[in-house]
């Protein structure tokens, strides 16, 4: 996007509408929780700031796989090492007790990417999705994965338990995509992601995708990403202020987004036919992810 950057608050690094909120009732109920069934949360491991608004409220989002990511992206403060192939067998039954426990009636599961398992970790991320439906067969499941190296037997795999949601982020524009992104990671590989999770499976669902705004991107280039997410049957669409996680591995912020320009883009979304769009500074992929569902599946008449 083109312009400057915004002129910050006297003493502030961030700008005036950029705040975090402070922890509220749920906050340490959560924590105990997750802290009792050694779950990881990309909340934490990825330093989101909606945090404490999330588990004030009840709700996290739930990292499978580990902690530790096989990729380095510049954007990303997951650990990066490889995990030799290992794999956790009790994190299944573990993730459904916590939802069960947790009472949700909507969860988000994302992953680390796993390059070094053979199906990219799409059979622990079906076989969890099962065992939170065993548990409570009601409760709605997003599952937010990686490009699962654009196959289809890995795609048909995480489709075939039968999430709400499969969702899988583009994260930048095209031009920015390699610089921004882990060397494995591409931008047509994602859309290949997405296209293949419309095409495979046993009914049609819906696909989810984000965007960060603030990597050095113009405003073209952004509505040329929504358009491509468009074109693969993309239903949701997150856009949200990209927030620099740490020191100077961490590519920096190339400018802050003022709120208007983020609805400016939500309407250019909804007019493409997005049926939900979120876009705000602190949006981020899974915010809120129950009530843009039940707004797309309203607007679809389901």
């Amino acid at each position: 996007m083109s312009g400057s950057l915004v002129q910050l608050v006297p003493g502030s690094r961030l700008p005036p509408w950029i705040r975090m909120s402070l922890p509220r009732e749920q906050y340490p109920r959560v924590r105990t929780l997750l802290q009792e069934q050694r779950l990881s949360t990309v909340c934490r491991e990825a330093r989101c700031p909606n945090l404490t608004e999330c588990w004030s409220a009840g709700t996290a989002t739930l990292m499978l796989l580990g902690d530790t990511c096989t990729r380095r992206c510049s954007f990303c403060a997951v650990t990066t090492r490889s995990q030799g192939g290992r794999l956790d067998e009790t994190e299944p039954d573990r993730v459904a007790r916590a939802v069960d426990d947790w009472g949700l009636s909507y969860v988000v599961l994302t992953q680390v990417c796993r390059d070094d398992l053979s199906d990219q970790g799409a059979g622990a991320l079906a076989r969890t999705v099962r065992a939170i439906h065993e548990r409570r067969p009601k409760v709605r499941v997003e599952v937010l994965a990686c490009d699962l190296g654009g196959s289809e037997d890995a795609i048909g795999t995480v489709l075939g338990s039968q999430p709400e949601v499969f969702a899988h982020n583009l994260e930048t524009v095209r031009r920015l995509s390699p610089e921004v992104r882990d060397r494995r990671a591409a931008y047509d590989l994602s859309l290949r992601t997405l296209r293949l999770a419309k095409e495979v499976g046993p009914r049609a669902r819906l696909t989810k995708s984000s965007l960060m705004l603030g990597l050095g991107e113009e405003r073209a280039e952004v509505v040329e990403a929504m358009w491509d997410l468009r074109g693969t049957g993309v239903d949701l669409l997150t856009l949200g202020q990209y927030l620099r996680p740490g020191g100077e591995r961490f590519r920096p912020v190339s400018r802050y987004v003022p709120p208007e320009e983020f609805e400016d883009l939500a309407e250019e979304g909804r007019r493409m036919g997005f049926l939900g769009v979120a876009s705000g500074p602190l949006v981020r992929s899974s915010y809120r992810a129950d009530e843009l569902f039940e707004r797309a599946t309203s607007v679809r008449g389901d």
